[in-house]
This record gives structure tokens, C-alpha cells and sequence, in this order.
């Protein structure tokens, strides 16, 4: 989740969103962000009823094709017409990787890369930039990432993967973009205990975990 001001946005919705929302005692979301439909990226989107009991429809951001995978899936969400009373409801703002948008005050740029042969978005807000399940990213939209003071990426394990960075993979990335901080995420537990791997990091490179905060 990324804060400022009283702005909360989530990014990706999985099957762990309401513990994560109850850990940190969130009162509040503005929207999430969608980077891709697969199910652990998005199936804790009906989780999102007692926001949207308090708020009303809660605005999601995501491209057109993953909005698609959502009605299937998640049907009742959507519903126009003789919609169960208890569901929950999405504002639905259509994305791409060509046209940044505005929440509150703050400037969103849309980053895709390829998960395997899907395409993906990763995020960027002022000069903070997160990217997950990305195998490959084209150097045009490296452009957009040049300049983060903080990445946030994932490097799934050492040995290489068909659809995700391995930790190779994901240092040479960092290398390539050069950011002030990294941090590794969706990392499996292939990847090795994690203080150990730390140790082997450069030293602006960094093992995310489960409730981290990084101010910026």
C-alpha cells in the first residue's frame, strides 16, 4: 500500500488483502491498482465490502483486459441490475501503459513489462516505482523507471524461472536502473533464508517482508 497525506492506494488485491488491511488498521482506501489478473494478484477483492460499506464504490485501476477477467470471476462485484444487497461495488477506471492519471495530487505512470508473454503494469509515483511478476521490460518503458529513488521488484529465486526475474536477473535490473534503494519481493522460499541472502546483497539492495514501511 502506498500513503500520503490521507491518501491510502493498493496495489494488487490477494487472498492475504483483508489480514493486511486489519494488521495495519486501515481505516481507508482510495483505490488499488491492478498490475495483472492473476489470482494471487486479485482474489481478495471481495474483502473490499466493508470499505465499500462505509465509502461506497471503491475505484480500481486496471487495464481493460484484466478488467474483463474481474466481471468473469467476480461477477456480483459488477452487477447492474438485481444486485445482491451485501455485495460490494468498483468504480472502474480503464488503464494502459500510454496515458499516466491523476489520484489526488499524485501522478501515476503506467510501466509494462512482460510476465512470460503477459503483459503487466508495474507503477510509478513521484520517485517511488513498483514492479512485480516481470521476466523482461522493454527500454522504453525502462525510461519511464530511470530516476526512482526507490524500486521495488521481484526476484523469485536463483535458479532461473519462464515468467519471473531470478535474483540474477533482478540485480542486473537494479544495475541497469539504478536506484537510490531496491527491494526484492515475491521472493519464494527458494530463494534461501533471508538474512543469509541479505547478506549478499549490494548495499543499496534489500529483502522485502511482510509488513515492511519504507518512508520516501
Amino acid at each position: 500500500m502506498v500513503s500520503w497525506h490521507n491518501h491510502n492506494i493498493v496495489i494488487d488485491c490477494g487472498p492475504d488483502f483483508r489480514q493486511q488491511m486489519l494488521r495495519h488498521k486501515v481505516s481507508k482506501i482510495d483505490g488499488i491498482l491492478f498490475t495483472h489478473e492473476h489470482a494471487d494478484h486479485t482474489a481478495g477483492i471481495d474483502d473490499i465490502r466493508p470499505f465499500f460499506f462505509r465509502q461506497g464504490d471503491i475505484p480500481i485501476y486496471a487495464h481493460e483486459r484484466v478488467v474483463s477477467s474481474l466481471k468473469k470471476r467476480f461477477d456480483y462485484i459488477f452487477a447492474d441490475e438485481n444486485r445482491y444487497p451485501g455485495a460490494p461495488a468498483v468504480a472502474v477506471h480503464t488503464i494502459d501503459k500510454h496515458t499516466p492519471f491523476k489520484i489526488d495530487d499524485v501522478v501515476v505512470v503506467p510501466i509494462e513489462a512482460l510476465h512470460n508473454r503477459l503483459p503487466v503494469l508495474g507503477f510509478r509515483m513521484n520517485d517511488f516505482t513498483y514492479l512485480t511478476d516481470v521476466k523482461s521490460v522493454a527500454q522504453k518503458e525502462i525510461g519511464k523507471i530511470m530516476g526512482s529513488k526507490i524500486l521495488v521488484v521481484n526476484a523469485l529465486r536463483e535458479e532461473p524461472h519462464h515468467s519471473h526475474f531470478n535474483l540474477r536477473e533482478a540485480l542486473a535490473f537494479v544495475e541497469k536502473v539504478k536506484p537510490e534503494t531496491a527491494y526484492f519481493t515475491h521472493i519464494s522460499h527458494l530463494l534461501g533464508f533471508h538474512d543469509v541472502v541479505e547478506r549478499t546483497l549490494p548495499k543499496n539492495v534489500h529483502l522485502a517482508y511482510d509488513n515492511m514501511i519504507v518512508d520516501l
